[in-house]
């Protein structure tokens, strides 16, 4: 099991904030086991020499000039379970990944692998040997007195302008205050603690303190390890990053396309508080810092706050953000009704809003859900308030689904209202009865659609009977309420509706719901149905097929059911995953459910409306909402997830009792497909104030990531009841690679002020990292059976002699495409790298032993080639024999993918318009060859699994060509930048690099 640790756990509960502290830790010493090749673990004591030349550790069989490793020979220092040693089997469980670190040295690329007691022992020592490594040769006579020098002049120069006296003394309080400014979410009481403590180790009470009391205590309490490790990593030049360690940082770690020196030095323009850092280009750790949590690197993907999904498609091609009951403010029997409702959910972008309309006592309709709730909102004022807030948070249309508990005489007075107030907003077009879809948000933008019943075409008086089989009738009943004139006898309800009312239905006419057969010989596509959330919840798990197929063509809306008469809210993913559009949300009650919701719609602008799936949306595909695993054509990934420390976490609400203390945990849910919904927690972070360290890593596999959604909780691990602190709700999509900060927020969906969690992401296609490719000793025996994707018989002839044709090139496909990611994951490996891992990396990696070596073997990449080898001049070591071996694999595999992707692509297509060919004949084919029942069933979800195999392979097939020439792009870039690359230009583009390896048109 893993172990969570703090920083606080270091001996003497020292904190690591510099490199300085690193190398003092290290000279001092402590224990590492040390693990052997056989997988044997020792316990030795290591420490760094006093001349910092050399790491050595006892006891030791060797001579003790033996059992040591110098500075100057060490390659590369490695976190993690990244040599073959760590990764074998006998050992991946004994201890946490962060755990473990290995010292690459010497002309043989040797590895010494090391396991710590915590993550910040690692820390600690990979921190001080990496400084050491770059500056090994100029060894600092005090380690971190250059640098510093920029933070402390700038601190200085803060305390300076506080000093209003000149008198080289500021008060404790305005001292307070002034760290509290520069760092907002600091507790005043965590500060005034740290003054008193250095005002008790310097002997130097009062009221008072001076500039280097100051200094320590911003630098004590303001920096954190955490980004102190991670820039130390990045910076070639000790405490602070360069122009060009920010532009590798950006493009190796936060994935970030076209950086420019120019862009780098606008973000240290904007982040790096010390003036001489912004006139040359540094960006120190607190600069860093502020950089990673603002807006600008934040985990929400700036892509997706506006709108930018396709609004042309059919209306039922979106889901819609549907709110119920929004006009009350508690529960549906005792709660008030209340006009702001209606603000609130508008302004968080809700697109469908429900009206139940009763008889007022005026003789003018009113609105509340039932005849109990406490309060009611006159129609009018309601309809009023549409019209004013309609389109303020989206321009997208706005559904109005009209429930009627009036009289036919206030009916009419609703509709002149609607009528009068809504004017041009009212879409009131009749149907195009030659179209097969309904319109499209884009075209239907800036106006209101009125969703209810409408008087059969032969109706010709001022009001007539329809059906009436809406929710709220249960409720009703239930509060003896019931319509006098509801028929009896167990048919459908009948009311009365007036003509007026029913004209204003046009694209949202509400039907009653009969069966599947029946819809899809004889619903037209603006008549939709509402179904309770029991009937819906029925359907998705005994015939989820057919909901997935009725919601492609019309839409539908499932609303609560009315045992909930505390408006709890009932699970929108049961439903989305069916395709249900409008899923009726109680937006007055907080919790997982509509945390969920809310964060879903956030993906598109905000607007209201977002896309579905592909595979949902097709004529013909093949989707199973209860999936359990992969889906056919739809490319599994792997989300990694590091969730490495919190910042200002709040107390729980009403936890008073427990005083400071919180210990907290993190869970991430997944939300999505039931193949995907899982849930990893973090172990709890004892005693660690509001700060703290986490440091673990989680993994999810996502097998449809378009409707995957990640949550993080926060929770105070407290042995009567685990408490809520924060949350934060994410959809997949929108998820940012590299390190993140995650703003949290309150249980009724809030921002908590400087509230975070610092978080690493990297999502990988499944085949090519994992867990079910580790390549372990185990993995070396025995290699995995692969597995191909194969087209299923539809027990007609002629259709299945189409689809036989595409057995060969779907095998020829899968085999591409996995010869490249094993390569690929072989190739990272022996770097040292995760699956996660880019090119750049790997060639950075590469270049990066190769100059921390005085007897460097000559090795270059040849980018005058189109598909660059890499070149060894002389004897090379083992290690990178191996390197040059697999990266040689690697661009085989990539060519022989490039070269072919096409050919083999138009094959797949082929057999899949050849398929869709018989599609719009297919019932007849049926009829003609006698299936029925079962028999008939199964052959059309056989030719439907088959179109959507073709369709998504050769999807996958393209993507996977599109990868690869960016690979070799990344490879012309990096070795131009790192020096080992010869006879390229000076600036590689992807375009002239991938211009003569256009697809050939078939």
């Amino acid at each position: 099991k893993k172990k969570t640790v703090s920083f606080s756990t270091m001996p003497n509960d020292r904190k690591i904030n510099s490199t300085a502290a690193c190398i003092s830790f290290m000279l001092e010493g402590c224990e590492l086991k040390k693990v052997r090749s056989n997988s044997r673990m020792y316990s030795r004591f290591f420490v760094l020499d006093a001349d910092m030349r050399s790491v050595r550790w006892e006891p030791s069989k060797k001579d003790s000039e033996k059992a040591k490793i110098e500075i100057k020979s060490v390659k590369e220092v490695r976190v993690g379970k990244k040599t073959p040693v760590l990764r074998s089997n006998g050992l991946s469980d004994q201890f946490p990944d962060e755990c473990a670190f290995s010292i690459i040295y010497g002309d043989n690329y040797e590895s010494l692998d090391l396991v710590a007691s915590s993550a910040d022992v690692v820390s600690a020592w990979v921190m001080g040997l990496r400084y050491l490594v770059s500056y090994g040769k100029h060894t600092p006579e005090a380690p971190g007195t250059g640098h510093p020098s920029l933070r402390t002049s700038w601190i200085s120069s803060v305390f300076d302008l506080a000093d209003l006296e000149k008198s080289g003394r500021i008060p404790v309080s305005r001292a307070v205050q002034l760290i509290k400014a520069l760092n907002p979410g600091m507790k005043t009481s965590t500060i005034e603690l740290k003054f008193k403590e250095l005002q008790k180790a310097s002997e130097r009470p009062g009221v008072e303190v001076a500039c280097d009391l100051f200094v320590e205590a911003y630098c004590e309490l303001c920096t954190r390890p955490e980004i102190f490790f991670l820039l130390v990593q990045f910076s070639s030049n000790k405490e602070y990053l360069g122009l060009k360690d920010l532009l590798m940082f950006l493009e190796v770690e936060q994935g970030m396309e076209g950086v420019t020196e120019e862009k780098c030095l606008e973000i240290v323009s904007k982040y790096e508080p010390s003036k001489e850092g912004r006139e040359k280009g540094y960006l120190a750790i607190d600069g860093f810092t502020r950089y990673l949590l603002s807006a600008d690197c934040s985990i929400f993907d700036p892509q997706h706050r506006k709108v930018c999904q396709d609004m042309a498609q059919p209306l039922s091609h979106y889901y819609i953000s549907s709110a119920h009951s929004a006009c009350l403010l508690e529960d549906n029997f005792w709660g008030r009704s209340d006009i702001s409702g209606y603000i609130s959910a508008l302004g968080l972008g809700c697109r469908s809003i429900e009206l139940v309309l009763w008889d007022g006592p005026e003789g003018e309709p009113v609105v509340y859900t039932s005849p109990s709730a406490a309060s009611c909102v006159p129609f009018r004022a309601v309809v009023g308030l549409i019209d004013q807030h309609a389109f303020a948070a989206s321009a997208y249309p706005l559904i109005l689904c009209l429930v009627v508990r009036c009289s036919a005489p206030q009916q009419r007075l609703a509709a002149q209202c609607l009528r009068k107030t809504l004017g041009e907003k009212l879409y009131l077009e009749p149907p195009n009865p030659t179209a097969s879809y309904l319109p499209s948000p884009e075209q239907l933008k800036g106006r209101i659609l009125i969703k209810g019943k409408k008087l059969p075409p032969g109706c010709e008086d001022s009001e007539g009977e329809v059906s009436d089989e809406e929710e709220g009738w249960e409720l009703a009943r239930r509060l003896g309420q019931e319509d006098q004139e509801v028929t009896e006898g167990g048919g459908l309800r009948r009311v009365r509706l007036s003509r007026e009312l029913s004209e204003l239905v046009s694209l949202c006419q509400a039907v009653p719901f009969q069966d599947f057969e029946s819809s899809r010989r004889g619903q037209r596509y603006w008549e939709m149905c509402s179904f309770s959330e029991v009937e819906a919840g029925r359907f998705a798990n005994e015939c989820p097929a057919e909901l997935v197929s009725y919601n492609k063509r019309f839409l539908s809306r499932v609303y609560p059911s009315p045992m909930r008469i505390d408006a709890s809210n009932m699970n929108p993913q049961d439903f989305w995953k069916c395709g249900c559009q409008m899923v009726a949300m109680n937006y007055q009650t907080p919790g997982l459910m509509m945390d969920l919701n809310a964060g879903w719609f956030r993906q598109n602008g905000a607007c209201g409306y977002v896309l579905r799936p592909a595979i949902m949306r097709e004529e013909v595909s093949y989707f199973s909402a209860n999936a359990k695993d992969s889906l056919p054509g739809v490319p599994a990934q792997l989300l990694h997830l590091k969730v490495i420390s919190g910042q200002n976490l709040p107390k729980p609400k009403g936890s008073g009792a427990k005083g400071e203390v919180v210990e907290p945990y993190v869970c991430a849910e997944i939300h999505g497909i039931p193949a995907d919904c899982a849930e990893h927690r973090t172990k709890t972070a004892l005693q660690s104030g509001d700060n703290p360290v986490f440091d673990e890593s989680l993994e999810f596999q996502i097998n449809l990531p378009e409707l995957a959604v990640l949550r993080f909780v926060v929770l105070d691990d407290d042995y009567i009841g685990d408490e809520f602190i924060a949350q934060y709700t994410i959809p997949f999509e929108c998820l940012q690679p590299g390190y993140r900060h995650v703003p949290l927020q309150s249980l009724a969906g809030e921002p908590l002020p400087h509230a975070t969690l610092f978080v690493h992401v990297a999502i990988t296609d499944r085949r090519g990292g994992g867990k079910g490719h580790r390549r372990g000793l185990a993995g070396r025996r025995g290699r995995r059976v692969r597995e191909y994707t194969s087209t299923k018989a539809t027990g007609i002839k002629a259709i299945d002699e189409v689809f036989r044709t595409a057995t060969q090139p779907l095998r020829e496909a899968t085999d591409l495409r996995e010869n490249v990611q094993n390569a690929l994951v072989s190739f990272k490996e022996l770097c040292g790298l995760t699956p996660a891992a880019n090119m750049k990396q790997c060639i950075l990696t590469v270049a990066t032993w190769l100059l921390h070596s005085d007897s460097a073997p000559s090795v270059t990449l040849n980018l005058a080639e189109q598909y660059p080898p890499m070149e060894a001049q002389g004897p090379i070591p083992d290690l990178l024999r191996k390197v040059l071996t697999a990266y040689e694999t690697m661009i085989q595999t990539s060519r022989t993918l490039i070269e072919s992707a096409d050919a083999v692509y138009g094959k797949l297509i082929q057999a899949q318009q050849a398929g869709m060919d018989f599609h719009k004949e297919l019932h007849r084919i049926e009829a003609k060859e006698g299936l029925r029942g079962r028999k008939l069933q199964k052959a059309l979800e056989s030719f439907a699994w088959n179109i959507t195999v073709l369709k998504g392979q050769a999807d996958l097939l393209k993507h996977a060509k599109a990868e690869a020439l960016d690979n070799l792009w990344q490879i012309h870039n990096a070795g131009q930048s790192c020096g080992i690359g010869r006879n390229g230009s000076a600036s590689p583009e992807p375009s002239r690099l991938r211009a003569p390896l256009e697809p050939i048109p078939e």
